[in-house]
């Protein structure tokens, strides 16, 4: 059965803050790194085989995801401890992904390097399943909209504060000092001052039978799970090979600085669009329209490129992605923890949840690939991202008990 039990004591501004200030280190040391400080590492170390090394590290990074977010949610929710249980895997999943980092940094062959970011990886999951787990454990429906935009928004902001910071150094082990640092003076101030809810006996074993169980008595569950899963594909379909689509049919004298002021401008409108549909949505207490409408502005972004291939087209379309993005992620956590299946299982099921968003972007890459390679280049990769992105629009319309 979904559950019942709803927080009723609202969430101050300064937890919403320290919550936010949290997520903005997890995703600088998170996402910065894949976009900047692993190539240029990797560049240097391996230049043959820097483009398969970074593709086998993803790769794996994504494999183990899959299993350790449900696994490592079944355990917060067996947690006991004086320290909480929610607290305690966001304070050890920092501090792991902080010692990943520097290891990272001292790493001079690709093999370490991909160890390191492994051990990177598993510290994000690791802090992931707690901040997700205690939304549902304290944070009341009305601000649930409010607070995923608190977790999605800082992605914008740490992408372009890291892309600042780490481009002005020299010297691998400093630029992931820096992360370090980051992730844990930024995510310090809750690990202090938040503390837990009373915890409730888990329900069940801990395995995938226990888990088909409570999504069959609970298919909104699953139409959430497929709406997330399809609406981060198409994303990562569309935006994944951005700059060879540039140099092979754009063809412009300069595609990084093209590509540059792209993820500008979709970094800007999604920040603004997560914020303003966060607030939107709880004001409103309505959460599907904001899905419904993000999907298809997606797809109307994919649309320009497949049919009209430009420059002028690539900006209206990164526009609309990221508007389109932007809406999804202001209400998606307070729409997957409004059908949690039941409260005693909260993580593992938010941990399962999480495989639709880093499941997309390990295969989507691949998928793409396949497609530019043999099925018809980028305008069918385009037309199969807006498709995609429809369909999970059309998904969030399977729940019936959110509005």
């Amino acid at each position: 059965m979904m559950e019942k039990t709803l927080p009723a004591r609202s969430m101050s501004r300064a937890w919403i803050g320290r919550y936010s200030l949290a997520w903005l280190g997890l995703w600088m040391a998170y996402l910065v790194p894949q976009q900047f400080a692993l190539p240029d590492q990797l560049a240097r170390v391996d230049p043959a085989g820097r483009i398969a090394d970074f593709g086998v590290i993803n790769a794996v990074c994504g494999i183990v995801a899959l299993f350790t977010l449900p696994l490592f949610g079944t355990l917060c929710d067996r947690t006991r401890s004086r320290f909480g249980r929610r607290r305690l895997w966001v304070a050890g999943g920092a501090t792991l992904f902080a010692s990943g980092l520097v290891a990272t940094g001292l790493q001079s062959d690709w093999i370490g390097i991909g160890l390191s970011w492994l051990v990177c990886s598993i510290g994000f999951c690791m802090a992931t399943v707690g901040f997700t787990a205690l939304v549902a454990d304290q944070v009341p429906e009305a601000q649930r909209a409010t607070v995923s935009s608190a977790m999605f928004g800082p992605q914008t902001i740490g992408v372009v504060l890291g892309l600042f910071c780490l481009t002005a150094i020299t010297g691998d082990l400093l630029r992931y000092l820096l992360l370090a640092a980051g992730v844990l003076v930024l995510t310090a101030p809750f690990v202090l001052k938040h503390r837990d809810t009373a915890t409730t006996r888990p329900d069940g074993g801990v395995g995938l039978r226990e888990f088909v169980a409570s999504v069959r008595d609970n298919p909104a569950f699953a139409w959430i799970f497929g709406t997330r899963v399809l609406m981060n594909l198409a994303n990562a379909l569309a935006t994944s090979y951005q700059l060879y689509f540039i140099t092979d049919v754009l063809r412009v004298a300069h595609p990084e600085q093209l590509l540059l002021l792209l993820t500008m401008v979709y970094l800007a409108w999604t920040l603004v669009s997560v914020y303003v549909c966060g607030v939107l949505s709880d004001r409103l207490g309505r959460r599907r329209v904001f899905v419904a409408c993000g999907a298809t502005l997606q797809a109307l972004g994919c649309a320009a490129v497949a049919i009209a291939p430009s420059t002028a087209s690539a900006l209206v379309a990164t526009s609309l992605l990221g508007v389109g993005v932007g809406a999804f992620l202001a209400v998606d956590q307070a729409i997957i923890t409004a059908v949690l299946p039941a409260a005693e299982n909260r993580a593992r099921d938010l941990g399962i949840m999480n495989i639709g968003l880093f499941g997309p972007q390990t295969l989507g890459p691949l998928l793409a690939g396949l497609v530019i390679d043999g099925l018809g280049g980028y305008q069918v990769l385009f037309a199969l991202a807006g498709a995609t992105s429809l369909v999970s629009g059309l998904l969030i319309y399977r729940v019936s008990s959110v509005r």
